[in-house]
């Protein structure tokens, strides 16, 4: 009998349980950050060095040159350090959180019982490699040719499951083959197995942007980037088969849909710039005060969704707004700036700003948050030239 994760106890856990590490990829395109690429590797010394005083930081190069390189200017940053460990595998953007694997984790969620014992037994199950679904018929050969290379090759024990959607791109730029591999390459090197998720016997495209979860049962994701014509994923899924989806690969039956993106997003509607889960019933949400404002008009809708929603145990969510930043314009164009797009890591979270009066807000809206965390600003005024900050940059590896 095949079976999806889900059934047999796997689910994405929230980014603020425990961390084995973080996943970037070192920036290297330049047509990125057109005229501004110069301070990029910088702001990933500033990162990283947060990050490795807290767990392992996973980084990818393009190569050997490249590997040099980084660790030049992160030893130059006071960044470098053993808990970095170095991959050279070609990507076209340093996006993981869109481009890379997502990791699951075997289990209860936080605070509750564990799940049944035959639940436990299934967890040995081979992950039927391009199918999406776990197989039980062909687990003992499987893992003894799994043993056997990792008897050549270093790799980690985590246990865990990831899911490897198709990634192209977001629809729009049409170099991302390299990337399209990274999921597999992160997968097998952090000895997960991988699982490739379809609906309607077509695999689905999906990036970790688009959805933000809270680890009990709940999804937050937004209309304009999954159901729209423009940018299209998925033509041949609708929003019931994202719900089944999300239920089956995820864990998380309970879909929380918002609208529209804020302005200047190239991903048409990633709810990371919009929403996020902070605990089990609470979301931080962007709002913009200025009703001249283009983003205004979305984010007030937004905010009235989250107000009406239930989460998965059917309570009324606590609802936290944070003001935009004013806005952040180069060359004439709006861009996607945002205080959503925080990244929370073990005994950290990673907050972009950008020189705008709304830092200080947002910088104690967080600090109040999480009090247990040290929120560390990064200066993401030339960073976001890219379209993205700290959450997409980052993919986390659970514990």
């Amino acid at each position: 009998m095949l079976a999806h994760p889900a059934k047999l106890g796997y689910r994405m856990p929230a980014e603020w349980e425990p961390h084995a590490a973080t996943w970037l990829a070192w920036p290297h395109h330049v047509g990125d950050w057109p005229g501004k690429f110069e301070p990029i590797p910088w702001v990933y010394a500033e990162i990283i060095r947060a990050l490795a005083k807290h767990e392992r930081v996973e980084l990818i190069v393009q190569n050997a040159a490249a590997a040099r390189q980084a660790q030049k200017i992160l030893e130059r940053a006071d960044a470098w350090s053993e808990n970095v460990r170095i991959h050279r595998w070609p990507t076209n953007r340093v996006w993981l959180r869109d481009s890379g694997c997502i990791f699951l984790r075997y289990g209860a969620m936080p605070g509750e019982k564990p799940i049944a014992d035959q639940l436990q037994a299934a967890a040995r199950y081979l992950i039927g490699m391009g199918q999406g679904l776990i197989h039980p018929e062909h687990a003992g050969a499987h893992k003894a040719s799994r043993a056997e290379k990792g008897s050549k090759k270093r790799k980690d024990s985590s246990g865990s499951v990831a899911l490897k959607f198709r990634f192209n791109a977001w629809a729009k730029y049409s170099n991302w083959r390299y990337d399209e591999k990274i999921g597999s390459l992160m997968a097998e090197a952090a000895n997960a197995e991988e699982v490739r998720p379809v609906a309607m016997g077509e695999r689905i495209v999906l990036e970790g942007g688009s959805i933000d979860v809270n680890g009990y049962g709940s999804i937050l994701t937004t209309e304009e980037c999954l159901l729209a014509k423009e940018q299209q994923r998925n033509p041949h899924m609708v929003r019931a088969h994202y719900e089944r989806a999300f239920a089956d690969y995820l864990g998380a039956p309970h879909t929380i849909w918002l609208g529209r993106g804020i302005s200047g997003d190239d991903t048409h509607g990633h709810v990371d710039d919009l929403a996020r889960f902070i605990s089990k019933g609470t979301v931080v949400t962007m709002v913009e005060p200025n009703s001249k404002d283009v983003n205004h008009a979305p984010l007030l809708a937004n905010l009235r969704r989250l107000q009406a929603a239930r989460d998965q145990d059917g309570k009324q969510l606590t609802v936290a707004e944070i003001p935009m930043p004013q806005p952040v314009v180069f060359e004439r164009r709006r861009l996607p700036a945002s205080y959503a797009n925080f990244y929370i890591a073990n005994g950290v979270v990673l907050a972009p700003v950008f020189n705008r009066p709304n830092d200080r807000i947002a910088l104690d809206t967080l600090a109040h948050l999480f009090p247990t965390r040290d929120i560390v600003p990064i200066y993401s005024g030339d960073f976001i030239w890219g379209f993205g900050a700290m959450h997409c940059m980052t993919q986390q590896q659970p514990a």
